[in-house]
């Protein structure tokens, strides 16, 4: 028991040197020349330590005032038995990780599959409702502009959405054109008393962003603004470019007493936009969310 736990001992140490650290580093990256040598070398100096060893328990334990084997018998029994568990149970593991991989990898196929066959069946929606918003906008009376200009302006937000919104980056001024049109609306469903300035810089032209990424900041600026009726209630919203940084702004009177919270503006879509930020900008962007009695704000700076 004793000679197999000494043997144990080097085989773990050969095992874990080459599951953490030669097969990532050199097996994975092809670099197998690396690899079998310093497969080779780790075996052997775990050999050439066991031989003292041995020859220690030996003399001491095992066969004590004989004389011990000689070194090249140590050294060749101890090379064997190490080299051969060691291949067997680096092997082992390799195999099972290569199934776990590939059950993986069918997993993944599987849910690709699914998510394109979701997406197929998705696209007939889309022309129904196209289909729906041109016959409404047909019976609506010619003289009504403001509503059949409403239902133009919705139907090109959602062909934006539904269309070309399906990639990592867009084009800014699209997205640019995509506000413009949200703003258009809330100007025509908001009261009078509302003031909307849009402020967007023409040094804009050019830069690639991810697609719908302002949008939730903006809705909630419409969403929770104030509505007072003898101060101004405003809505601010700017983007421009200065030097290698892109900055969003966005800018909302509240009313604070009014059963309002900061805590409103911290929901769901905060929060993915949130995350997306970190997914698609990681170490790449600033979010500074101000908050005071009368106003809420939002500022976002994106390095370019």
């Amino acid at each position: 028991m004793t000679i197999q736990f000494c043997y144990l001992l080097f085989i773990a140490a050969n095992y874990y040197f080459n599951i953490y650290f030669t097969v990532p580093a050199f097996l994975y990256k092809k670099k197998y020349g690396i690899f079998a040598l310093l497969f080779l070398a780790g075996i052997i100096a775990a050999s050439l330590l066991r031989v003292p060893l041995a020859t220690y328990l030996n003399e001491h334990y095992f066969a004590p005032g004989k004389t011990p084997p000689a070194f090249s018998e140590l050294f060749l029994n101890s090379f064997t038995n190490i080299f051969i568990w060691v291949i067997c149970l680096v092997a082992g593991k390799l195999i099972i990780d290569r199934i776990r991989f590939q059950k993986y990898i069918d997993a993944m196929e599987k849910e690709k599959i699914k998510n394109e066959l979701d997406f197929l069946k998705a696209q007939f929606n889309p022309h129904f409702l196209f289909n729906s918003i041109n016959s409404i906008y047909g019976n609506i009376d010619k003289g009504n502009s403001t509503a059949r200009n409403m239902l133009l302006t919705f139907s090109e937000m959602l062909r934006y959405q539904l269309y070309e919104c399906n990639t990592s980056r867009i084009s800014l001024e699209k997205e640019v054109h995509y506000i413009r049109n949200y703003v258009a609306l809330q100007q025509i469903r908001k009261p009078e008393n509302l003031a909307i300035q849009l402020n967007i810089s023409e040094e804009i032209k050019g830069i690639m962003v991810a697609p719908l990424l302002f949008i939730t900041f903006i809705e909630n600026a419409f969403k929770y603004v104030s509505h007072h009726e003898a101060k101004l209630n405003e809505v601010k919203i700017s983007i421009c470019r200065k030097n290698d940084q892109l900055v969003f702004q966005a800018f909302n009177t509240k009313e604070g007493l009014n059963g309002y919270k900061v805590d409103n503006h911290k929901g769901i879509g905060i929060a993915n936009v949130k995350r997306r930020l970190e997914l698609l900008y990681p170490q790449k962007h600033e979010l500074i969310i101000n908050s005071g009695d009368s106003f809420y704000e939002v500022i976002l700076n994106l390095q370019l």
